[in-house]
């Protein structure tokens, strides 16, 4: 293949309307398959079926060596109809001049720029709706696990655990639960327990406590973790006192009278995230064992049953 066919199969493959043209006789040099097929080119009409608007041999009297001209055209090829673009160039190349005639497929950039508007609005909402689960994942997450460590296992994807040397931790559960009449109204009776809950995590971030988890009808929050402060104990008992003011005044209003006992234990505890798949955020140690044991204080550690 020489530089020629090499020239003219590269012409071929372009996407757009492509014709080299005589500017003195206006006869055709070269035209590329778009081209062809776009005009309807014929022995007759060696430059095809030009639009009525498109006078080659007037916008050459109007177009100067090295000057160009664009000239939107309608046409219908194969019942549909096409706008089109041509930019018609003459380019000095002497003698004679070549007139360069290149045709773009507006209808075809339209098309393409409305798939792309598509696209990127698409591409948008996917990112709007993964941001929605991204921030509803990390809700959750924060919910059962402090904000600290939750931070560390956005970061680090792990986290370690963690053992302070002195926190305190409350216990809480309602007296012979299950014998309630309301443990016969499965609704009813998660209603009241998401309610009076709600109620016991507004009052431990009242005290800069920290709820950990609830299992049934116990309430475990804790104090002195993630940050250690030298006020734990105080900080749990006012929101021990305050859970049982509340639940006091909860019961005077409504049908269902709830009966808590809270235990608090004070020493050292490990603060940890347990599970791969599911994770639960918990505390292990004297401090936490404590404050779960409401009826009795075995521990070497201060306890006391309110």
């Amino acid at each position: 293949m020489d530089i020629s066919q090499f020239g003219e199969q590269l012409l071929q493959t372009v996407r757009i309307g492509l014709a080299i043209v005589d500017a003195d006789t206006l006869d055709p040099i070269l035209l590329n398959e778009h081209y062809k097929t776009w005009f309807q080119v014929t022995d007759e009409a060696p430059l095809g079926q030009l639009p009525n608007q498109v006078d080659l041999a007037n916008l050459l009297s109007g177009i100067e060596p090295g000057s160009d001209k664009e000239i939107p055209v309608e046409i219908k090829v194969r019942r549909r109809v096409l706008n089109l673009i041509l930019h018609i160039s003459r380019v000095p190349s002497g003698p004679p001049d070549i007139l360069l005639i290149e045709v773009h497929n507006a209808t075809r950039i339209k098309e393409l720029e409305s798939m792309i508007e598509s696209y990127s609005k698409m591409v948008e909402r996917n990112e709007r709706d993964l941001q929605r689960e991204k921030e509803r994942a990390e809700k959750l997450l924060l919910n059962i696990m402090p904000k600290t460590v939750f931070e560390e296992l956005k970061e680090f994807g792990v986290t370690a655990p963690q053992r302070y040397e002195e926190a305190s931790v409350l216990m809480l559960d309602f007296v012979s639960f299950t014998e309630m009449d309301i443990a016969d109204d499965p609704a009813a009776m998660v209603s009241e327990l998401n309610d009076i809950f709600t109620n016991f995590d507004r009052i431990v971030e009242q005290f800069g406590c920290e709820r950990i988890k609830t299992v049934g009808d116990a309430y475990m929050a804790v104090s002195g973790l993630p940050e250690p402060t030298p006020d734990h104990a105080s900080n749990i008992a006012r929101a021990a006192l305050l859970f049982q003011r509340y639940i006091e005044k909860r019961n005077k209003t409504h049908a269902n009278a709830w009966l808590a006992r809270i235990g608090i234990a004070s020493g050292p505890v490990i603060g940890s995230i347990v599970g791969v798949h599911k994770y639960v955020y918990d505390v292990f140690g004297p401090g936490g064992e404590s404050g779960g044991a409401h009826g009795t204080s075995q521990s070497a550690h201060a306890y006391h049953r309110l």
